[in-house]
């Protein structure tokens, strides 16, 4: 395959960024016809979520890997092979005749989302350098956070008008189409390979994880994220058996939730110079306030209009965290750039995958006393790793600050 044309740079920096969301596409744009999907495929609504979480303990596990083969044999062939994949699979949940066939499909979709999304945020390691690499890198988790602004209101719209199969239609309409303009127009952007042996992978992964603010962030970012996933889970049975509102509501529900992610990753860019442990202290603090208020407000039953303003402020500073660590880890490591993004991505995944499977089940969550109880938790996990790991997080920021 050619390498990417110089003139082609922008247009194919335009096509990455527009495959970057397509995993949080993959994972929100269904959410709406979660209640349908249960009833039409005569199953329950625990089948109906491990579709979800399927898809992201397979995308998790899979990007453990796919980084080292991205980084040893390129990014472009593998990532038009994986489009193409998702697309195909994409068509075969349409026609499943039963939810095994679904979660089967959904597995597999897993592994080519981690292949396209590993080899794309590599690409801006690749082809930029110093501030222009450290601005589109941090625009990364910013366009991201356009999938859950996008995705589950147009599922909702999808779902009341056409039935849960039409997000599927989309999916693979989409990708067929970035399949083709990825073809024309982008190309192989690695400039030096990686050895490929199963010795040299291993001490690379065990270089990454050495370094605890690293690793401490990939469990930090994990949690974080729980949060979203959980009310993703639980706010279509909310809506629909609580309040008896239609899916519509749900895809409004969780718009509100992406507009606040998407906020609180813009907020996170612009204040990208700013002290690093500060804004991980500051948002995690006002989190606890917004889920402690949520909490002892439950009992007033105030309705979806007392509960999402907690929701939007939570999910604020959820999408500011994020933005803020997982920035920092993926350019740490620029010569490793598919491996240590993999790593990042793909053990914050199959955290947030598991835990937010087993909270939403253990804890029942079908009102706001609930939803709150699971937000707590998972900020004062967040609170704790920052207090006791500040002195690694300190030393790490400092040295990565040195070398650049």
């Amino acid at each position: 395959m050619s390498a990417l044309k110089k003139q082609h740079e922008s247009f194919a920096s335009l096509l990455a960024f527009a495959l970057i969301p397509i995993s949080g596409l993959a994972m929100d744009v269904y959410l709406p016809s979660f209640p349908e999907m249960a009833i039409n495929l005569n199953t329950s609504e625990a089948n109906i979520k491990l579709t979800l979480s399927i898809y992201l303990i397979s995308y998790g596990i899979s990007q453990l890997f796919v980084g080292s083969l991205v980084d040893s044999f390129g990014r472009f062939k593998i990532n038009l092979i994986a489009i193409l994949v998702f697309s195909i699979t994409s068509i075969g949940i349409i026609f499943a005749p039963n939810v095994y066939w679904i979660i089967a499909y959904r597995f597999i979709q897993g592994i080519a989302i981690s292949i396209i999304v590993v080899s794309k945020r590599a690409f801006f390691i690749d082809v930029y350098t110093g501030e222009k690499r450290k601005h589109y890198t941090s625009l990364l988790t910013v366009v991201w956070a356009t999938a859950p602004i996008l995705a589950p209101f147009l599922g909702g719209y999808l779902q009341e008008y056409y039935g849960w199969r039409a997000n599927f239609y989309f999916l693979a309409a989409y990708g067929l189409l970035l399949f083709l303009l990825e073809y024309v127009f982008s190309g192989e952007t690695i400039q030096k390979k990686q050895e490929f042996s199963l010795k040299s992978i291993l001490h690379v992964y065990k270089m990454l994880l050495s370094h605890v603010d690293f690793s401490v962030g990939i469990v930090l970012l994990g949690f974080s994220y729980t949060m979203v996933m959980v009310f993703g889970m639980t706010i279509p049975f909310i809506v629909e058996h609580q309040y008896h509102l239609t899916p519509v509501t749900s895809g409004y529900c969780a718009l509100i939730s992406g507009v606040a992610i998407f906020m609180g990753g813009l907020l996170g860019k612009l204040l990208m110079n700013k002290p690093f442990y500060q804004k991980l202290f500051f948002a995690n603090l006002l989190q606890l306030i917004f889920a402690l208020l949520m909490l002892l407000t439950a009992p007033l039953n105030l309705g979806l209009p007392g509960l999402l303003p907690f929701v939007f402020g939570i999910h604020l500073f959820q999408g500011l965290t994020y933005n803020v660590y997982f920035t920092y880890c993926i350019t740490k490591f620029p010569a490793y750039a598919g491996t240590s993004s993999g790593i990042a991505s793909g053990v914050c995944y199959i955290l947030f995958s598991i835990l937010s499977f087993g909270i939403a089940n253990m804890l029942h969550i079908r009102d706001q006393y609930t939803l709150s109880l699971s937000y707590l938790f998972c900020i004062l996990v967040i609170g704790l790793l920052i207090f006791f790991f500040k002195p690694a997080m300190l030393k790490g920021v400092a040295l990565s600050y040195s070398n650049t």
